[in-house]
């Protein structure tokens, strides 16, 4: 099997047809046609629809496993580079959006003191959107919010953050202290997506109190979740990170009690080892989140 290939396959599932491929690849479309021809008669099944150009699910599986040996091989340089010289080479991240606003600035810095070589692609997204890239191979690792449920993923926790209430002002429990789950009963919330592992935590302490949470909003994004919130939309139960106290404005961030809380850790795949560059930038993540994360309010290490 020849890696270009893979590699048109990849281009056709990236660019959806086989000409903006062959422009992205800078060939012809009759060379793309010639290799992907080539590649089903290998593994023996269709891998393009051609009466829509989509992948089929045969080529979706070529194309997730093609993905990890790109991933690879350019591992395999960056390794080798390392031996040489400096470590350089490409590392891609992802990360939430509620930790990057305070943790990638001071990464970037420690990188480019300790390793200026290494190229760091970062990508800002939630927890649902970041592990499918992880187990494809689009990402090296990822800071998510903790547990991870899939076979094909590790994950080291790093910190813990306290779940908070933002009240807009006006709203009911505004001039609170704190409140507990059952003062929170039948008051319509902007809450977190089903499924996700915040509100998973949040439904678990709900039912354990025998409280049922009224959702006038579910959303997938803590800080759109406090975005909403801080526009005067509605109160919303978020993890503290995502609610700093030194923001202005008329909502108020009050302590919620009943053992609610968010785990965020780092996250790569079980299989396969990282490259030179990607245990460089793992060993200065760790530092960073465990030196910033201290400086957050209701963030307590693990």
């Amino acid at each position: 099997m020849d890696l270009r290939q893979l590699d048109m396959l990849v281009a056709i599932a990236d660019h959806g047809s086989f000409s903006a491929a062959a422009r992205s690849l800078h060939t012809v479309q009759s060379n793309v046609s010639t290799h992907i021809a080539r590649l089903e008669r290998e593994v023996g099944a269709t891998c393009i629809d051609r009466s829509t150009g989509q992948l089929t699910d045969e080529g979706q599986a070529v194309v997730d496993r093609a993905r990890r040996i790109q991933s690879e091989i350019d591992d395999l340089h960056s390794d080798v580079a390392s031996l040489r010289d400096q470590i350089t080479g490409r590392v891609r991240m992802g990360i939430i959006g509620t930790v990057a606003r305070w943790a990638v600035s001071p990464l970037l810095q420690a990188l480019v003191d300790a390793h200026p070589g290494i190229d760091l692609v970062v990508l800002d997204a939630t927890t649902t959107s970041l592990v499918p890239h992880l187990v494809s191979g689009a990402l090296d690792l990822a800071v998510v919010n903790l547990p991870v449920d899939h076979p094909d993923i590790t994950f080291d926790p790093l910190f813990d953050e306290e779940a908070v209430l933002i009240a807009p002002e006006g709203h009911p429990l505004h001039d609170r202290e704190r409140v507990s789950l059952s003062d929170l009963s039948g008051v319509p919330l902007l809450l977190p997506a089903p499924g996700t592992s915040f509100r998973d935590d949040l439904d678990a302490a709900a039912a354990e109190q025998q409280v049922e949470l009224t959702a006038r909003a579910e959303i997938d994004g803590m800080r759109l979740l406090a975005s909403l919130t801080f526009s005067g939309f509605g109160a919303a139960i978020v993890p503290a990170t995502a609610a700093p106290g030194w923001i202005g404005g008329s909502w108020r961030r009050i302590p919620v009690d009943g053992g609610v809380h968010r785990v965020v850790g780092i996250a790569r795949r079980k299989r396969g080892m990282l490259s030179t560059p990607g245990r460089a930038v793992l060993d200065v993540l760790v530092d960073v989140l465990r030196a910033h994360a201290s400086e957050q309010e209701s963030v307590l290490l693990t």
